[in-house]
């Protein structure tokens, strides 16, 4: 099972796990405003035996007697929790839709697998595993170039790593209260095919290429983390195979980069693809 797979990553590890894989894979998703199968169903286009292998189920996770019917139906020996608004610009406009989706999305999410696990064979209790995929935004962001680690500490400073904050300590006290296998990743910023335009890289591409004028936040000095979202998903994927029960797991690229360092590199490569607009770095803002 993975929540989620119409967003950015996780559809990037559904077309990996139909890829490479023979399970089968259900997708839960409520298609929100950032949600996109198109990358699922060409794929799936392009490789129809792996069509029988795949299933879409339309879910918001905020509505409990649904999600547990679901989970009942599917009956999953794996979970990949990716569901999440994560839009940190839209929290701070939207902050309740945050804690709604984030927090009792999962809550509702966590009572549904318990019930479930509480089912299943001695066997299939052993081999189960639900991966909550956290973001190290919960750690705030990062002083004189010093990597997060599993030891950081939790200092969120936006209404969306609050909230993704909160479902953490959910996964982690639902693994010690009740014993659910559970497993956390928290990694650093992801870029790559089919990203919402919203997001940093994305956007300076597109306003570029259209001469808009590109927003960076503050003065552009925001240092971060950035990894290739197939990297990230090969963490996943061995986290989830190879973790152990109740730890979180760091995963980023150690390529520290502020801002104002991407947006300049993305300029300098459409001075070159696009040249009657150069230089592109007068449109940022």
């Amino acid at each position: 099972l993975v929540t989620g797979g119409a967003g950015f990553i996780g559809g990037t590890l559904i077309r990996r796990l139909l890829r490479d894989t023979d399970i089968q894979i259900f997708n839960i998703d409520k298609l929100g405003f950032a949600s996109d199968l198109t990358g699922i169903k060409l794929f799936l286009n392009d490789s129809p035996e792996n069509v029988d292998k795949y299933h879409f189920v339309k879910l918001n996770l905020l509505n409990l007697e649904k999600t547990q019917q679901v989970i009942k139906k599917i009956d999953p020996d794996m979970v990949f929790h990716l569901a999440a608004e994560s839009h940190v610009d839209r929290s701070i406009t939207e902050p309740n839709q945050f804690v709604d989706n984030n927090v009792i999305g999962t809550l509702n999410l966590l009572e549904s697998i318990r019930a479930h696990w509480q089912m299943l064979s001695s066997h299939r209790k052993n081999n189960f595993r639900l991966l909550h995929i956290s973001t190290d935004e919960v750690f705030g962001s990062i002083d004189n170039k010093e990597l997060f680690s599993e030891k950081s500490s939790y200092r969120p400073r936006s209404p969306y790593s609050a909230s993704k904050a909160a479902s953490d300590h959910l996964v982690q006290s639902w693994n010690h209260t009740y014993e659910i296998p559970t497993l956390i990743t928290h990694c650093s910023n992801n870029f790559g095919p089919w990203q919402f335009p919203e997001k940093l890289i994305p956007k300076i591409i597109f306003n570029g290429y259209a001469n808009k004028s590109i927003p960076i936040y503050g003065d552009g000095e925001n240092i971060r983390d950035w990894i290739y979202v197939e990297d990230h998903v090969d963490a996943l994927i061995q986290v989830i195979i190879k973790g152990e029960i109740g730890s979180s797991y760091c995963i980023g690229s150690e390529e520290l980069k502020t801002n104002n360092q991407i947006s300049d590199k993305i300029f300098n490569l459409l001075d070159r693809l696009n040249e009657k607009n150069s230089p592109h770095s007068k449109l940022k803002k």
